[in-house]
C-alpha cells in the first residue's frame, strides 16, 4: 500500500450485489444462478439489504432503482437506511443481437435508448451526474462471450466492434444531453471486453463525451494491467468498480474456453484483500487530485452477504 490514503470516506460505496447474485442453493455450486433484482419479490427485502450495507460501515451504496418501484419509493428506502447514493450503471444492446434493424433517425431508433434515458432521469433525481456505461451482457443462445469463452475476446469482428462503439457513443450523447457524464465500463462477456477493444472505443469516442469508469477486476480477468491502463487514461477516469480475484482461475479461463458463469461458480471473485489482485497498485495509479467514486463490487460473495460487506469495509477502512 502507498504512503498516502487511497480512498475518500465520502467517495466509497458498496454495490448490493452480494445479496443479489446468488445460488439457488448456496451449498451447491451447480444449482441455478439467481439475479434477484429481476425478481419482484425482492422489493420487500430491499430495505433490509440497504440497512445491512449501512450496518457494515459503508455510508453509500450504488444507485439501483428496481423496475418495480418508483423513484420516490426507492428514495424512502435509501433515506430510511441512512445511506447516500453513488453512480449507477447503464447498458445498451446492439440491435442486431436482438434481430432488430431500423433507421437510427426513426422513432424506433430513438426509443432504443429509452432505458438509458431512464437511468439519466434516476441519476439526476438523486443528484448524480456520472454513470457507468457498458454494452449489454447477454446470456441468449449464441452469446459466445458469456456462454462459451469469457475474457478472451471470443468472436471478435471489427465491423461489429465499430457498431457497438457507435451505439455506445449514441448512448453517451443521450446521457450528455441530460447532463450526465458517461464513463466507459468494461465488463467481461460484452463486446468491449479486451484491452484492444477498450482502447478502440476510447479512441473513437471523444473524451469530452465519454470518460472511463473501469472495473479493476474485470480488467485483470481479461489479462489487462489495470494500473497501466489507469495511468494511460488518468485524465479520463471518472469512477471505478473495485473487486478482488483469484488470478489462477482468471488465467485458467483465458487458457481454456470457459463460460462466464462457470468461472464465477469456481470462485473467481473475491472480497477486496482476499484475492491476488494488486488493487492498491491500481488505485495508486490515479492522480492525487482524483475525486471520483470507488464502488466495491463483489460479483459473487465468498461468504454470507453481511460477512462479505463487513470484510469489504474492513479493507476500505484501512485505506481511508
Amino acid at each position: 500500500m502507498t504512503d498516502r490514503p487511497l480512498l475518500r470516506a465520502d467517495r466509497v460505496a458498496l454495490n448490493p450485489i452480494p445479496w443479489i447474485n446468488v445460488k439457488a442453493d448456496p451449498s451447491d455450486p451447480d444449482s441455478e444462478s439467481l439475479w434477484l433484482f429481476a425478481d419482484p419479490a425482492f422489493r420487500a427485502d430491499y430495505p433490509r439489504v440497504l440497512r445491512a450495507i449501512r450496518a457494515s460501515g459503508f455510508a453509500a451504496t450504488m444507485m439501483e432503482v428496481l423496475d418495480t418501484q418508483t423513484l420516490f419509493d426507492y428514495q424512502r428506502m435509501v433515506e430510511d437506511a441512512d445511506l447516500a447514493l453513488a453512480p449507477g450503471y447503464a447498458s445498451v444492446a446492439l440491435p442486431e443481437d436482438h434481430g432488430v434493424l431500423f433507421d437510427p433517425a426513426s422513432a424506433e431508433g430513438v426509443r432504443w435508448f429509452d432505458g438509458v434515458r431512464r437511468r439519466a432521469e434516476e441519476s439526476l433525481f438523486f443528484g448524480l451526474d456520472t454513470i457507468f456505461l457498458a454494452p449489454e451482457v447477454t446470456w441468449a443462445p449464441g452469446a459466445i462471450r458469456t456462454r462459451d469463452a469469457a475474457a478472451v475476446g471470443a468472436g471478435f469482428h471489427p465491423g461489429r466492434l465499430s457498431r457497438v462503439i457507435d451505439v455506445i457513443g449514441r448512448a453517451a450523447e443521450v446521457l450528455a444531453a441530460e447532463g450526465v457524464r458517461a464513463g466507459l465500463h468494461n465488463h467481461i462477456g460484452t463486446w468491449i471486453e479486451t484491452e484492444a477493444e477498450i482502447e478502440q472505443a476510447l479512441a473513437d469516442i471523444p473524451s469530452a463525451l465519454l470518460g472511463a469508469s473501469f472495473d479493476i477486476g474485470h480488467l485483470a480477468w481479461a489479462g489487462i494491467d489495470a494500473a497501466a491502463l489507469i495511468r494511460r487514461h488518468a485524465e479520463r477516469v471518472i469512477d471505478l468498480h473495485v473487486k478482488d480475484l483469484d488470478l489462477s482461475i482468471a488465467a485458467a479461463t483465458r487458457g481454456e474456453p470457459t463460460p462466464y458463469r462457470t468461472a464465477v461458480d469456481r470462485g473467481i471473485f473475491r472480497e477486496p484483500g482476499l484475492g491476488d489482485l494488486d488493487i492498491d497498485g491500481a488505485l495508486a495509479a490515479l492522480p492525487e487530485s482524483w475525486d471520483g467514486w470507488v464502488i466495491v463490487e463483489v460479483d459473487r460473495a465468498t461468504m454470507a452477504p453481511e460477512e462479505s460487506a463487513a470484510a469489504s469495509w474492513k479493507w476500505v477502512a484501512a485505506r481511508l
